[in-house]
C-alpha cells in the first residue's frame, strides 16, 4: 500500500489559520500528478506549532479531502506517548490508513525506552506505523538492531529513514524481515535508497514537482533505471535549494512563488534571508516552475 512518491504535506496558512480551501487544492493537484499517499502534520507540515485542534483538523480534512483516492499517512508522533497515541486513536478514527510516529524529540530515549514508547502506541491501534528516524531533527537514532526488535510487532510496517546513512538503512535491511518497508526520508537519496531495496519516498520536494518524483519512482519500479537517473540528476539542483534553509521554509516560500498557496509560516519559522531567496528563485527558473 505504501510506495512510490508520498508527499510531506505543507499545511498551507492563510491569516494565521488553516487555508482549507488551498489544502483541497493541493490534495487534488497531487492525486493528479501521481502522489501515491498523502502524509499531513510532519515536519514539512509544521505540526510542532499546530494546536490539538488543528492537528486533529488538518488530518481530517486531508482524509476528506482525499476521499479515499489515495492512502493518508498522519503524522501522529510526539515526544509524549500518551500524546502520540491519543493522535494515533483521532487518526485511525477519521480514516487514515496508516500513521507516521517521528522518535521522541528533546527527552532522548533510549534505546529501550524508543522500543517500549513505539510498542506501547502500536498495541493501542490497529493501523499501520511507519516509524520516522531523523536525528538531527530529534536528537536521538533509532539503531538497526532496535528495528529489528520493532519489525517483529505486526503493525509497525516500516521506517522513513532521514539519517542520510545508506550503510544505516542497508544494516535496517539485513537485520529487518523482508517484508519491513524502507522509506526514503531525503529527497537527494531516494535513488540510492531504492537501488538497496527500499520502496519510496516521503518527500519534500514533491510538493512542487509531484509527477517528477512519481515518474522517478515508477522508472525505477520498472527497472529502467536511465530514465530513473536522468530525474535525479534533473532534480538534485531543486531538492538541493529546498534545504537552503530549515525546512519547510524554502518549500513554503516556493510554493508562494508558484501561486500554489500562501506563503506563510508559524513562528519561529520565518521568512528566508534575501541571499537564499535569490538561490531558491534562481533554482525556480531553472526548473521552468516559475
Amino acid at each position: 500500500m505504501f510506495k512510490g512518491s508520498m508527499v510531506a504535506l505543507v499545511t498551507p496558512f492563510k491569516d494565521g489559520k488553516i487555508d482549507e480551501p488551498a489544502l483541497k487544492k493541493l490534495v487534488d493537484f497531487h492525486i493528479k500528478n501521481g502522489t501515491t499517499a498523502l502524509v499531513p502534520c510532519g515536519t514539512t507540515g509544521e505540526s510542532a506549532t499546530l494546536s490539538y485542534e488543528e492537528h486533529d483538523k488538518v488530518i481530517e480534512l486531508t482524509i476528506q479531502f482525499a476521499a479515499g483516492r489515495v492512502p493518508v499517512i498522519a503524522g501522529t508522533g510526539s515526544n509524549s506517548t500518551d500524546e502520540a497515541i491519543a493522535l494515533t486513536k483521532h487518526a485511525q478514527k477519521s480514516g487514515a490508513k496508516g500513521s507516521l510516529q517521528v522518535s521522541p524529540y528533546y527527552n532522548r530515549p533510549t534505546q529501550k525506552g524508543l522500543y517500549l514508547h513505539f510498542k506501547a502506541i502500536a498495541e493501542a491501534v490497529d493501523i499501520p506505523l511507519i516509524l520516522y528516524n531523523i536525528a538531527s531533527r530529534t536528537g536521538v537514532n533509532i539503531e538497526p538492531e532496535t528495528f529489528a526488535k520493532l519489525a517483529q510487532i505486526k503493525n509497525i510496517v516500516g521506517v522513513k529513514e532521514a539519517s542520510g546513512s545508506l550503510e544505516q538503512m542497508s544494516r535496517i535491511k539485513k537485520l529487518c524481515p523482508k517484508a519491513f518497508l524502507l522509506i526514503s526520508g531525503d529527497d537527494a537519496l531516494t535513488l540510492p535508497v531504492l537501488a538497496i531495496g527500499g520502496v519510496g519516498i516521503i518527500s519534500v520536494v514533491a510538493n512542487i514537482i509531484p509527477h517528477d518524483v512519481s515518474e522517478m519512482c515508477g522508472a525505477f519500479e520498472k527497472g529502467d533505471i536511465t530514465k530513473a537517473e536522468e530525474l535525479h540528476y534533473k532534480m538534485l539542483p531543486l531538492i538541493k535549494a529546498m534545504f537552503i534553509e530549515t525546512n519547510p521554509i524554502p518549500v513554503k516560500t516556493a510554493m508562494g512563488l508558484m501561486k500554489m498557496c500562501e506563503p506563510d509560516l508559524r513562528l519561529p519559522m520565518c521568512e528566508m534571508l534575501p541571499e537564499n531567496k535569490e538561490k531558491l528563485v534562481k533554482a525556480l527558473k531553472d526548473y521552468k516552475l516559475i
